[in-house]
């Protein structure tokens, strides 16, 4: 009798699952560390170095979207929506930002320039901006230097107080100086909030594998603020409903600071004329999410000697929007202040 195996027909040679990988003559060479890298890198695998480019790898390299480190400069796609949107184009725009379809159309239909992406390094930001282009997009490579957020504790100054004359605003800072800024010189109020989380744990260490939760606290922060543009200086001056003296509203002062602060928006914008009001911050926050994240910091309070043999420590994580807000309102001055 034949065997079971004698009746298998034969199927030929099994296709790879794999993809072939790049041969010799197509890995590219680091001029720093000297090491192959695959033609589709724009960055050294290895020391993180830009590679050269060959006439081979300019149509095989593909954008990684390694964002950078916290307190490391960036370079940010922004894309202008486009008139139409069209299906093919919206895939392949997720394919290359690795983003779903959904989250693309949804800021492919917004009314204001959009970033998409941000990376450590100017030669893979110009990278996605030739590939959208590509596509038939417009958009733009800027720093955080064309922003002006390499020095953001300076470029943002915290409005204490103000006072109201025919002729000008004055502005008092937090020591104390006041500057005086024409209406006719204020060209943009933008409206947004600073959402805040602080999360406070206290463990207690010992020798077993798991801490001991002692207590845990949650804060809450939800604050109103406004940033005033001017066509004579480049700063931003933010008025915080939390840390602002609102006796310039005299008489129409109320007692809840989100009533003064509505206020005091309708104020700033009915006298300065020339000025843009732009609200669109809270409908956009959701999608500046994508390329601008919420920043994230965990600090430790120390260790503590409850008594002999036990140690604590406390430690608090802080989430907060305030970094990405100040990107969206430098982008919104950025477009409007080059027309």
């Amino acid at each position: 009798m034949p065997k079971d195996n004698e009746n298998i027909p034969f199927l030929g040679p099994i296709e790879p699952s794999e993809p072939q990988g790049f041969s010799a003559e197509q890995m590219i060479r680091c001029e720093e560390c000297l090491r192959a890298n695959p033609p589709t890198r724009v960055s050294c695998l290895y020391c993180v170095a830009p590679l050269p480019v060959t006439e081979s790898s300019a149509k095989l390299r593909k954008p990684v979207l390694r964002q950078p480190e916290k307190h490391q400069p960036g370079y940010n796609n922004i894309l202008t929506p486009p008139d139409r949107i069209a299906e093919d184009t919206v895939i392949e725009t997720a394919a290359l930002l690795k983003l779903s379809t959904e989250n693309v159309q949804a800021v492919m239909s917004q009314t204001v320039p959009m970033p998409v992406a941000r990376t450590a390094s100017r030669e893979e930001a110009d990278l996605v901006t030739e590939r959208l282009q590509d596509l038939g997009l417009t958009c733009t490579t800027l720093s955080d230097e064309d922003l002006g957020l390499l020095f953001s504790d300076s470029i943002v100054k915290r409005v204490r107080a103000m006072r109201f004359d025919d002729g000008f605003l004055a502005i008092q800072l937090a020591g104390g100086e006041e500057i005086e800024v024409s209406w006719a010189d204020i060209v943009l109020i933008l409206s947004g909030r600073l959402i805040e989380t602080t999360i406070e744990v206290k463990e207690r260490l010992s020798r077993k594998p798991e801490t001991e939760l002692i207590d845990a606290s949650e804060f809450f922060r939800d604050e109103a603020l406004i940033d005033l543009y001017t066509s004579t200086h480049p700063f931003t001056w933010r008025v915080g409903a939390g840390g602002f003296d609102f006796s310039c509203l005299e008489s129409e002062k109320a007692l809840i600071a989100s009533e003064n602060i509505a206020r005091l928006q309708r104020l700033l914008v009915s006298r300065a004329v020339n000025a843009e009001f732009d609200d669109s911050y809270p409908r956009v926050r959701n999608l500046l999410e994508l390329a601008w994240s919420t920043q994230q910091e965990t600090q430790s309070s120390g260790w503590r000697r409850e008594r002999p043999g036990k140690l604590s420590v406390g430690l608090a994580t802080t989430k907060s929007n305030e970094t990405q807000f100040t990107r969206y309102s430098r982008l919104r001055y950025y477009f409007l202040s080059r027309g």
